[in-house]
């Protein structure tokens, strides 16, 4: 179940891309830089919470920790591919930090922690578990 619990995260991953084109194209210039990144990060963890509630009670029931495993798990591959794209990109190892800072704005951290138990999250929702 865990493992297959990767291919819902691996759909999410083409909702992340677009909807940094989103924020790039549009949301800077309908509410600015400085609002873009939060209401970016907002719209990212409702896309995962949408994908997750309609593909996770297909996956089957599962315990408590089989869905925080799976958090566990979504949660380390969106930081290892983060850092692989950022690498990619040419960006640094200090640059990738930085989205991590709450303070800047950019809610990157509260998206990876959301990520990592939203499938907790669903589970209960949908009373799975």
């Amino acid at each position: 179940m865990v493992k297959k619990s990767i291919t819902v995260w691996l759909s999410i991953i083409p909702l992340a891309i677009l909807n940094g084109g989103f924020r790039e194209k549009c949301l800077i210039s309908w509410v600015g830089e400085n609002y873009a990144e939060p209401v970016s990060g907002f719209i990212l963890c409702l896309l995962i919470y949408i994908v997750s509630l309609i593909f996770i009670p297909r996956l089957g029931k599962g315990s408590p920790k089989t869905y925080w495993t799976m958090g566990g798990l979504w949660g380390a591959l969106t930081i290892v591919v983060e850092i692989i794209i950022g690498i990619v990109m040419g960006n640094t190892m200090i640059e990738l930090q930085e989205a991590y800072d709450i303070t800047t704005g950019n809610l990157w951290l509260l998206v990876v922690l959301f990520t990592g138990i939203t499938p907790w999250l669903v589970a209960k929702t949908k009373r799975i578990i």
